[in-house]
């Protein structure tokens, strides 16, 4: 056989993989994938309905609890999130963005330290996780313990430059400890410049202006 002839052979085969690949994709994933389009739509209850769909047909898949308490934290119904989140947990023990979003949920019903106790979990799983020790010095804001506060979030800034909540959140901690209006208004400016929230703007300018 030529070249030319063992490539596009080659090729053949390639696309009949791909194609049996989609052709055999479970119907979970299929559920979980719609799931996933209804949440970035912003449709909710239609969310849920998929997530729970896929779960009916596969309840040993740790993303599929987690994401439908994704849906329920966006909605504010924290205590389910929590649950699905727990279920997550059990399911997959090491999965850190679900102690991290637990940790999301428990800070939503002013559970502070349930909610540390989460996000230490998520930074033993992964210490590289910017947005954990971001949480965290939220947390600590809430229980007035600054420097740990400022701590967090000053690793979370050199984890990922880019992070903006981090800037506002060690800004704020600096500010709610009174004092070092140079590095208040540093972290300010640095957030709006790297923020693409608008209400997270808004709220570093509105915290300038008070200064």
């Amino acid at each position: 056989m030529s070249y030319r002839g063992r490539f596009v052979l080659s090729v053949c085969l390639v696309l009949i993989t791909a194609l049996m690949i989609v052709g055999c994709m479970s119907p979970a994933k299929e559920h979980l994938n719609t799931g996933d389009e209804y949440f970035e739509q912003g449709q909710y209850d239609e969310a849920i309905a998929e997530y729970t769909n896929a779960i009916e047909l596969d309840p040993s898949w740790a993303e599929l609890y987690y994401s439908r308490g994704n849906v329920y934290f966006e909605r504010g119904q924290f205590q389910s999130a929590i649950a699905n989140y727990d279920k997550a947990i059990v399911l997959a023990p090491s999965f850190v963005m679900a102690y991290n979003n637990r940790g999301e949920a428990y800070a939503g019903q002013y559970k502070f330290d349930r909610a540390i106790a989460d996000y230490d979990k998520a930074i033993d799983l992964d210490p590289k996780l910017a947005v954990a020790y971001d949480n965290r010095g939220l947390m600590y804001i809430n229980k007035d313990e600054y420097d740990k506060a400022i701590a967090d979030c000053t690793m979370a800034i050199e984890l990922d430059p880019e992070l903006a909540i981090a800037y506002f959140n060690r800004a704020y901690a600096y500010y709610r400890k009174g004092g070092e209006l140079d590095k208040i208004r540093n972290d300010l400016e640095k957030c709006i410049e790297v923020s693409t929230d608008p209400n997270l703007t808004k709220a570093a300018k509105d915290l300038l202006v008070r200064l």
